[in-house]
């Protein structure tokens, strides 16, 4: 952890009551919240100090609870997770990012037990997809290939529920689609072999928002290796499509000539037998 953080830390072990100093702390309102001073807050809270942080009407409060409820998911599984799908819908947007920081401390915690709860979540309403990919694709828990493979297959089950998507106007729709925006190429810089039939396949999709998915992914630095992967692929399959027509035109000279058939012969006019002149 960076000095900032350990700063924070040694700060919040002599305080008793820790609202005031996060508040004052917390870099809000403002561009972006103080996520060294949430960190530190992720490593020092206890269990009831977070739990109390998670359900504040104060946002920072709330995101520094969120997050920090990753810690002790493996504790207190059930209530925990249960919560965190709760949050993940979360009008805030701070607190849902508190639900995939809390989410990818999971991972590194337990990556199975994230994985399988995230096969459950993938299967609810955007928001909450939402925060399966924001969990999920995050380079320091994608350090298995195994891992790395079944949250390919998580994301394809969700850009598949994009794809049948009726009412893409909602905040839902429009964060999950950004968050697949960036997701696939996570994963997919992870293992880019095992990425390459996902990523070939949705590509040809026709649907306008998995089409904006996957060349956002595309456009990405960390996809360069993949992208490179697909157009030589790609150019092979136009070279074979070109050799076709010339092997056909070869083709007829090897062919056998054809047997031209022998006409029928006519059968032999019959003879009258000579008459006798006796």
């Amino acid at each position: 952890m960076g000095e900032r953080v350990e700063g924070y830390r040694s700060e919040l072990r002599r305080l008793k009551d820790w609202d005031p100093y996060l508040k004052k702390h917390s870099g809000l309102p403002g561009p972006r919240a103080n996520l060294e001073l949430v960190a530190a807050v992720v490593e020092e809270g206890d269990a009831d100090r977070l739990w109390r942080l998670s359900a504040s009407r104060d946002e920072f409060l709330a995101l520094c609870g969120t997050a920090g409820l990753g810690r002790i998911a493996l504790l207190e599984p059930e209530t925990v997770m249960t919560w965190l799908r709760e949050l993940a819908s979360d009008p805030r947007w701070r607190v849902r990012e508190g639900v995939a920081i809390a989410l990818q401390r999971l991972g590194r915690e337990s990556m199975p037990r994230l994985l399988a709860e995230m096969k459950v979540w993938s299967r609810d309403e955007p928001f909450v997809q939402r925060a399966v990919v924001a969990g999920l694709c995050e380079p320091s828990i994608l350090k298995n290939n195994e891992d790395t493979v079944a949250v390919l297959v998580i994301l394809d089950d969700i850009t598949r529920s994009v794809a049948a998507a009726g009412n893409r106007r909602s905040d839902g729709f429009r964060v999950l689609r950004q968050a697949l925006g960036y997701g696939w190429s996570v994963a997919a810089a992870a293992a880019p072999q095992n990425a390459k039939p996902y990523v070939e396949k949705w590509l040809r999709s026709t649907d306008k928002d998995v089409a904006w998915v996957m060349k956002t992914n595309l456009n990405k630095s960390r996809m360069e290796g993949l992208r490179k992967s697909l157009e030589a692929t790609a150019s092979g399959r136009r070279a074979s499509v070109r050799a076709k027509p010339a092997a056909r035109r070869a083709s007829p000279a090897k062919r056998k000539p054809a047997v031209k058939r022998r006409a029928a012969a006519k059968p032999a006019k019959s003879r009258a037998p000579k008459r006798s002149t006796t």
